[in-house]
Order: C-alpha cells, then sequence, then structure tokens
C-alpha cells in the first residue's frame, strides 16, 4: 500500500487497544470507512494495542467515532 511509504507525520494515526473479535469488527470498519473515503489505510502493533494508519484524518475521525460507538478504547497518536 502507498501509505507505508509516507512519513509518519503525513499518516493519521489512532491507537486502539482492542483484541480478539473487537479487533476483527475494527478492522472491518477500518476497511469500510477506507472505502468509503477512496484511501488506503493499514494497521501495526504498537508496544501496547494497535496503530490504525488512515490517508487522511477525515478517515481516521469517522474511525474514532466507531471506536466511540462500540465502547472500544481510541486515542490519537
Amino acid at each position: 500500500m502507498p501509505i507505508r511509504g509516507q512519513p509518519l507525520c503525513q499518516r493519521k494515526i489512532a491507537l486502539v487497544f482492542a483484541a480478539g473479535k473487537q479487533l476483527d469488527l475494527l478492522r472491518g470498519e477500518a476497511s469500510r470507512i477506507a472505502k468509503e473515503n477512496k484511501v488506503d489505510w493499514h494497521i501495526d502493533r504498537a508496544d501496547i494495542g494497535k496503530l490504525f494508519c488512515f490517508e487522511n484524518a477525515k478517515a481516521k475521525e469517522a474511525f474514532a467515532l466507531t471506536c466511540d460507538n462500540f465502547g472500544i478504547s481510541c486515542r490519537d497518536n
């Protein structure tokens, strides 16, 4: 994906604290949100949690709102 080649400061990142079925649910939501916004996304490991990386802030904000709606902890990174 092109996003992996971008410097970290150009990516919009949400740090999520989820595992198992919650993480599977969020992967599906991230894919849906990225498709709706016509952007790439990927997920990386963090020391604690997972990093959901999007190409633009609008997609990341939509993802953060989705996390809130599911009651899953998410913060900007």
